[in-house]
This record gives structure tokens, C-alpha cells and sequence, in this order.
């Protein structure tokens, strides 16, 4: 069993950890960052794995799309889970490019039927060769698709039950999704089936004149503290990441984060001690 909170790994913090071995429950590697099988950077991830376990984090796969899946990103990913002997590989619910060419965003879906099928296939093609199952986590988005035919959490939900993959959830990007889309947060919580849920995200948004932008470049706001505390007791107190990927702070910030995620979930616990 794995649980706690992990933090996502950054070159920033190579030496701090290497030195200090600091008290981390896991860390998150960017999949993307590593799949070159040789230099320092992947000498200081064999380090550092040495003494913590790890998941991998994805953009590349591209599940959404209608390229053909990159069979030799498929073999890189397969051979550095083979080095790291991850907890668990994830990746996004989006598309990241068409006819070879690499958007380097994650773009969001029209939540259709079709859809749903094409990915459910694409899902089970990759878990079939990587010969295990893996995460999907919801995105942040800008825009909407009016054909779509149901809910995003209906959307997430058929493609997990479907294919036997499981569900990321990114509370931030949630929050950020609802204040851009004007949806309830906590509606859109209730709807997702807890059975799928496997792991949580918190990190930082950037608010622009009218939208707010999922960065990873700041600290977590107090909404979305609040709406993780309700996704733990909906959900469990799943393993829980925090991301921060731009303006990277000092250790010391990153752990103040990870602490209140961390205080959130004992107190759960407790909670729910009392209750039995």
C-alpha cells in the first residue's frame, strides 16, 4: 500500500534531498523529462531512488488524439518504469497533437460518445503493452465544445469504467475549470464514481481579467484547500501530490505545502477512527 503525500520532483531540490534525505512519503517524476536513458539527470534519479518509492507523470501520450499512439514512446516509458519500478504511470484526458505535430499543451475534449470509444481503446492498446494499468488525470480548460454529449465527470467516468484505468483527480484544476466554465465544484466532485479515484493533485492557479490559469506556479489557494478537505471525505484520504513546476520555491515552501495536505488527511483519519 502506498498513501501520504509525494511531492513532484525538481532539479531545484536534487541536492537538498540527495543530502538531506528528507522525510517524503514519494516523489513525481515528469515522465517526459527522463525518457533519455543516460547523463546526470538520470543519474540523480537513480539516486534519489534509491531511498524514496516514485510515480511517473506524463503529457506526451496523447490519449485523445487521432495520431497512431508513438509505439517508441510507449518503449521509452515502458523501460524507465523498468528502472524505477514506479508506484503508478499517469498521464492527462486530452490531446496533445495532430498529424505529428506537438502542440506541447494539454487541449481538451468534446465529451462524446465517439470519444469516449476511441480513447477506451487507445487506453487498453497502452496499458495491454506497458502490462499494467494506468492514471488519467482531468485537465485544466479555456473553452467548451458544443457537441458534447455529456458531463466532463460522466466523460471520465465511462472511460475508467470501460477501460480498468484510473482516475487523477486534479483539485485545483477542478476549481479552475469551475470558476472558467461557471459550474458547482462540489457537484462536479459528487459525480465522480469513488471507486476509479486512485490519487490526488493540489498546486497553485494564476488569475488572469477574467479566467484563472492552472500554472503549477504558485501556492495552493484557500479554495482549493477547501475543496480537497471534501474530496477526502468523498474519496478517502488517497495519495496526494503536490505540483509545482514553475517559479519553483525552496524546499522549505514546497514542505509547508505538503504539510497542510498532509495534516488534512491525518485529520480524516482521525475522524474517522472516531466514527468506528
Amino acid at each position: 500500500m502506498w498513501g501520504g503525500v509525494g511531492v513532484g520532483l525538481r532539479s531545484q531540490h536534487y541536492a537538498h534531498i540527495l543530502q538531506h534525505r528528507p522525510p517524503v512519503a514519494w516523489f513525481e517524476v515528469l515522465t517526459d523529462n527522463y525518457l533519455d536513458l543516460a547523463g546526470p539527470p538520470l543519474a540523480k534519479l537513480d539516486n534519489i531512488r534509491q531511498h524514496y518509492p516514485m510515480t511517473m507523470h506524463g503529457v506526451g501520450l496523447s490519449i485523445g488524439g487521432t495520431d497512431p499512439l508513438r509505439m517508441d514512446y510507449l518503449q521509452q516509458i515502458k523501460a524507465l518504469a523498468l528502472r524505477l519500478e514506479p508506484l503508478w504511470i499517469s498521464d492527462h484526458f486530452c490531446w496533445t497533437s495532430y498529424q505529428g505535430h506537438h502542440s506541447h499543451e494539454l487541449l481538451p475534449l468534446p465529451y462524446t460518445k465517439e470519444a469516449v470509444r476511441h480513447i477506451v481503446d487507445r487506453v487498453q492498446q497502452v496499458q495491454e503493452f506497458l502490462q499494467r494499468p494506468i492514471m488519467l488525470e482531468n485537465i485544466s480548460s479555456y473553452l467548451s465544445f458544443d457537441c458534447s454529449e455529456m458531463s466532463e465527470a460522466e466523460f471520465i467516468n465511462s472511460i475508467a469504467q470501460q477501460s480498468g484505468c484510473g482516475i487523477l483527480l486534479d483539485i485545483n484544476n477542478i476549481y479552475v475549470n469551475s470558476h472558467n466554465h461557471s459550474f458547482n465544484p462540489m457537484d462536479y466532485l459528487q459525480s465522480i464514481s469513488a471507486k476509479f479515484v486512485k490519487q490526488f493533485h493540489l498546486a497553485g492557479y494564476e488569475k488572469s481579467d477574467k479566467l484563472l490559469i492552472d500554472n503549477h506556479g504558485a501556492a495552493i489557494y484557500p479554495q482549493v484547500w477547501e475543496l480537497y478537505r471534501a474530496a477526502v471525505k468523498i474519496f478517502g484520504a488517497q495519495p496526494t501530490g503536490i505540483e509545482w513546476d514553475n517559479h519553483v520555491p525552496s524546499w522549505q515552501v514546497l514542505m509547508q505545502e505538503s504539510n497542510k495536505a498532509e495534516l488534512i488527511l491525518q485529520n480524516f483519519a482521525k475522524s474517522e477512527a472516531l466514527c468506528d
